[in-house]
């Protein structure tokens, strides 16, 4: 797959420098202090058979710049417009690097009405209200493999501080999300970050894609806040089995893990964390049984 412009997935503007007013005691000082970049991204989609190839705008979403053909890619795949790497022809860029178009191949089909699904997309959220349910889902192509893989307590204790020591952009700014993916034993595969969380995991997920390593069927997810409907169905669609976070999950995100057979965790913080569904991944230190499991390791989240 050809690239157009490597400045597209370049990191070096994902922060901003701005002049602020610190408050020491009582004295104000001058000082500079680091931000995290917020600028819109335009995904537009080149189809069609040749001699009528069609460029349309597919989606406008606020992103942190830097892994801009992933994240185009991702959102392509996790909205069920594409399904395979070979359909992709090459991502170009232009408009200063705010423009990726994603080109298929001549007769690649395209559901225009998953297109639809756009409107949805800002960074601060993804999907709204549970009456547009049925205009946004995507069916995953596969369902989770049945109570794989089984994972040991302590590796999900363990994924919060991996992440925090890998948070480059965090670090100097205090205002992204992240995105990490494990494998089944707790080691760190690739990490994204972006002032959007659903823009963060399908940077993640279009890593992954573009490397033809979905579906991620033996991997761990976890997601540095709460768990959207939008971030399971994205998991769900890449196959991804376990999805953690530090955060909770909202009521419709665990509805939708129940029908897509995943795991769900939230408030993974020190040595406790809650599983909402799916609780057969997770193994205790001692063995118990699968109800009784489930009361321990779903603690009341730490106040």
């Amino acid at each position: 797959m050809a690239v157009d412009g490597e400045r597209v997935d370049s990191t070096n503007r994902a922060c901003a420098s701005v002049e602020t007013w610190r408050l020491r005691g009582g004295e104000m000082i001058a000082e500079h202090d680091l931000l995290a970049v917020e600028e819109p991204l335009e995904i537009r989609l080149a189809h069609g058979e040749r001699g009528h190839r069609v460029r349309q705008a597919v989606s406008i979403t606020m992103r942190t710049p830097g892994h801009d053909v992933e994240l185009a890619v991702g959102f392509l795949f996790t909205e069920g417009i594409i399904t395979s790497p070979e359909q992709i022809v090459g991502v170009t860029s232009c408009g200063a690097g705010n423009v990726a178009c994603v080109k298929l191949r001549p007769g690649v089909a395209v559901d225009l009405a998953r297109l639809e699904r756009h409107f949805y997309t800002s960074s601060s959220c993804g999907v709204c209200g549970k009456a547009s349910l049925e205009a946004v889902q995507v069916q995953p192509r596969e369902r989770c493999l049945p109570e794989e893989p089984v994972v040991d307590a302590a590796i999900i204790r363990s994924l919060p501080a991996k992440l925090r020591a890998v948070q480059e952009v965090f670090e100097q700014t205090g205002g992204l999300h992240a995105s990490a993916l494990f494998d089944a034993e707790g080691e760190l595969l690739v990490v994204r970050e972006d002032v959007g969380r659903h823009n963060a995991l399908d940077k993640l997920i279009g890593h992954e894609f573009l490397a033809e390593r979905t579906p991620l069927t033996q991997s761990i997810l976890l997601v540095s806040g709460r768990v959207s409907f939008e971030l399971v169905q994205k998991a769900a669609v890449a196959g991804i089995p376990i999805l953690a976070a530090i955060g909770a999950p909202s009521s419709l995100a665990v509805e939708l893990a129940v029908r897509h057979g995943m795991t769900i965790v939230g408030f993974v913080r020190g040595d406790r964390f809650n599983v909402y569904t799916g609780v057969e991944r997770i193994h205790a230190a001692t063995e118990q049984s699968p109800v009784e499991r489930s009361v321990i390791l779903s603690n009341a989240a730490p106040s």
